[in-house]
């Protein structure tokens, strides 16, 4: 089966080819016009996915060698995401499968991410968890714990009451005066600094719930009365404020990741979603796998962030399961389950 999928839910136009659940072609085109805006602005958004999204699919069917005529079908993401973003791919979408008569797929954003981890490379073969298994799903929108039983049967536990872990990383990068995106410089400059140089508190949440605003302000607070005292305070200290501030969220997030599996009884587990990217995290889970009897499963960095590859993928196990969707299906900006 050879899916072709799509991805538009926020500043990334990526579009990926799928041979079953192994990816042959994953190009994304990035946006960098939201920089100097310090964060994602809609419409621009919806603008320039509108400009990419037809070289962007040439490119990944030209790279995976395949001919439109030979796909199977055509999944793509429906949200939740940006609206305008999300009616971009959804439009082209529903259009291209049309012209080739062939039946389209809707795709949850927050379900790929986790199925991302079954997700293989051309020439390549990885292991991939059993079932049921705890996946952590981090990313810039959502912080989730999700109990996994099955391809299309989720379950989440826990998740973030406020901001998500990876929002609480751009905004507190903006505190530190670095350009957006900032959740990856915060974890580059991390590998620099002491990771103990600064404490900031741990929120105190009912079960496995998580909340990152008061993190968030916590370091609003302190930056803020430490510069009245030094105004080069984040100058000088950038590297330790990264590392604390990075340990800090990432301590919050295995915490709440350990008791569930303790809970639970499960030993395998997953994590997904763009801040799975992040380097402090990937060796946090190592090694609480290590102490914890834990079988631990992370995706490689491309099917970490926003990717069409995890679209595709998503897409070839509904097709196989024969969950195809009508061209009246519209996108949606919320995410309400899975």
């Amino acid at each position: 089966m050879i899916i072709l999928g799509i991805e538009s839910s926020c500043d990334e136009t990526a579009a990926a080819v799928a041979a079953n659940n192994t990816v042959w072609s994953n190009p994304v085109a990035n946006q960098t016009v939201h920089e100097k805006y310090g964060g994602v602005v809609p419409e621009l958004a919806s603008r320039a996915h509108q400009k990419n999204i037809v070289p962007v699919v040439d490119a990944a069917l030209k790279s995976a060698g395949i001919m439109k005529e030979e796909l199977n079908a055509v999944a793509f993401t429906n949200g939740p995401g940006l609206i305008g973003s999300l009616m971009v791919g959804t439009s082209f979408a529903k259009a291209f499968a049309l012209a080739l008569n062939i039946p389209i797929i809707t795709v949850n954003h927050l379900h790929a991410h986790v199925l991302a981890l079954f997700a293989q490379r051309k020439n390549e073969s990885k292991e991939v968890p059993g079932f049921p298994f705890l996946c952590l799903t981090v990313s810039g929108g959502h912080t989730q714990i999700v109990l996994v039983k099955d391809y299309f049967e989720m379950e989440i536990i826990g998740q973030t009451l406020d901001d998500a872990a990876g929002e609480a990383f751009d905004k507190i990068a903006k505190i530190l005066q670095l350009p957006f995106p900032g959740g990856p410089l915060i974890d580059k400059l991390a590998r620099e600094g002491n990771p103990k140089a600064f404490k900031f508190p741990h929120p105190v949440m009912h079960k496995y719930d998580y909340s990152f605003s008061g993190i968030k302000t916590s370091v609003l607070y302190y930056v803020r009365r430490e510069m009245q005292r030094d105004p080069s305070f984040i100058e000088n200290n950038l590297a330790d404020l990264c590392a604390s501030v990075q340990q800090t969220i990432i301590q919050v997030l295995m915490k709440k990741l350990l008791i569930a599996s303790e809970d639970t009884g499960i030993r395998q587990i997953g994590v997904a979603g763009g801040v799975s990217a992040n380097s402090g995290l990937r060796n946090a889970l190592m090694k609480a796998g290590e102490e914890n009897k834990w079988k631990v499963y992370i995706p490689p960095i491309e099917f970490c962030t926003d990717n069409a590859g995890m679209i595709a993928v998503t897409g070839y196990y509904k097709y196989k399961a024969k969950i195809f969707e009508s061209h009246t299906v519209a996108p949606f900006a919320r995410f309400s389950g899975f």
